[in-house]
């Protein structure tokens, strides 16, 4: 959502600006040079927090697939479309070249919950194949 506040409505952008730099007095500095930069009024956006995947998230995975893709005899990035599709499913679609499998979801797409997914699939397949991937070292801002 988004709310705009033209520079008209000046009664309305200090009330902002005023509680803004008090709720939040380590970002007042930037909060107040926004406004002053603020020719036209001011809009703000309301969305919901998402965190994205970590570092650690993505070396883990990335890592752990190069290493049973080696086993399985398959390339990192063959290895990658198997547990994307373990994952998230797959599509099947016909092409010149005959029909292709495609994963319904791409990595790049997920959030930091939707990746521990595709590390969880990742350690699950390998389970199944006898290929072991050591637990993942959990570190104490991904807790939250």
């Amino acid at each position: 959502m988004e709310i705009k506040i033209p520079k008209q409505d000046l009664k309305n952008i200090f009330d902002v600006m005023t509680f803004l730099t008090s709720t939040f007095p380590s970002c007042s500095e930037s909060i107040l040079k926004t406004a002053e930069t603020a020719y036209n009024g001011l809009a703000l956006e309301v969305k919901p927090l998402e965190f994205k995947r970590t570092r650690q998230q993505e070396g883990y995975y990335r890592k752990w697939c190069r290493e049973f893709g080696n086993y399985c005899g398959l390339t990192p990035d063959e290895m990658h479309e198997e547990l994307l599709c373990a994952a998230y499913g797959s599509v099947e679609i016909e092409t010149k070249f005959g029909i292709k499998r495609r994963p319904v979801k791409r990595s790049g797409d997920t959030r930091r919950q939707s990746y521990s997914t595709l590390i969880d699939t990742l350690i699950r397949v390998a389970a199944e194949m006898d290929f072991v991937v050591p637990p993942a070292e959990r570190s104490d801002d991904e807790c939250h």
